[in-house]
């Protein structure tokens, strides 16, 4: 008979997975949308964690759902074909021939290499965009950025059937518009933002290159209400990027989400520390009248 010497490891491990329990129960069937991108996209470690994550996500009972960027593989798809950009107050415009390659690149490369990573890990992930069955249809964001949409109408019917058979949607931010064969680039976090509204999502986590909000101290403040945000950003302490990553929380929360979560990807695990875990990680937008952290 072959012995085993405890590792404080195990023990670990296995303390980890009891106090998890709670959390566990308390996620069983929500709705969890995961803005992924930043430098994990770029890192096949990185993207094959991320999907162990997500795939563990759904077989305890969540439906998540990825919704990605992609704007480095855009840039240097770009370069490649020798199609040049023009610029307008510091975005770019969005013409027929580059809406084609961001569509290409986005649909394409990008959205099924995530599939793929999520089903070497066992999962069942399908990709899509919001085009599919008008999941997002939008309209011009700005008329001199040309094809930059702003989602409109929301149509997630589609996801709940995906969700109904065990499936992990993957979408890709292009939006239908209104107009015969028209396409639109969306913002990824706009885009995410937009379809946690639509399915009333219990968490939006937006993964980002940072650690969270900070304050005027420089400490990431891990809980925030929409009216602190508000304060925050009006008095300066929110600034640049992060700016957006706010309001899309707002919007979202306006819309129904529970709860929203600016989250350092760089971070191991970072999703399942912050639903699995009761630190959690990353600063978390909630309306003040729910409980705390939960």
């Amino acid at each position: 008979m072959r012995k085993q010497s405890m590792n404080r490891d195990w023990i670990a491990t296995a303390r980890t997975l009891s106090e998890a329990l709670p959390y566990l129960q308390r996620y069983t069937g929500a709705v969890v949308v995961v803005k992924f991108g930043g430098n994990a996209m770029g890192d096949d470690d990185a993207m094959a964690e991320f999907a162990r994550d997500i795939v563990l996500m759904r077989q305890v009972g969540l439906n998540p759902v990825v919704v990605h960027g992609g704007g480095p593989m855009i840039n240097e798809m770009l370069g490649r074909l020798g199609i040049e950009s023009d610029f307008v107050r510091g975005k770019r415009v969005t013409d027929k021939a580059t809406v084609e390659v961001v569509e290409m690149v986005l649909s394409g490369l990008v959205n099924k290499r995530i599939v793929q990573a999520i089903n070497q890990q066992g999962g069942r992930g399908v990709g899509l965009s919001g085009k599919d069955a008008n999941l997002m249809m939008c309209e011009p964001d700005d008329p001199e950025l040309g094809f930059v949409g702003r989602p409109v109408q929301m149509n997630p019917q589609v996801l709940h059937d995906l969700f109904a058979s065990d499936i992990i949607p993957v979408v890709a931010p292009l939006g239908a518009g209104f107009g015969e064969n028209e396409t639109f680039n969306v913002n990824g976090d706009t885009a995410a933002g937009a379809i946690a509204g639509a399915l009333k999502a219990d968490r939006l986590l937006l993964l980002t290159d940072v650690p969270g909000v900070k304050n005027t101290e420089g400490e990431v403040v891990t809980e925030l209400t929409p009216e602190e945000v508000t304060r925050m950003t009006d008095e300066g302490v929110i600034a640049g990027g992060m700016i957006p990553k706010t309001q899309t929380a707002l919007s979202a929360i306006a819309a129904g989400v529970r709860g929203v979560v600016i989250i350092d990807g760089r971070v191991r695990n970072a999703c399942l520390l912050e639903l699995f875990t009761e630190h959690g990680s990353g600063s978390l937008i909630k309306p003040r009248n729910l409980p705390p952290r939960r």
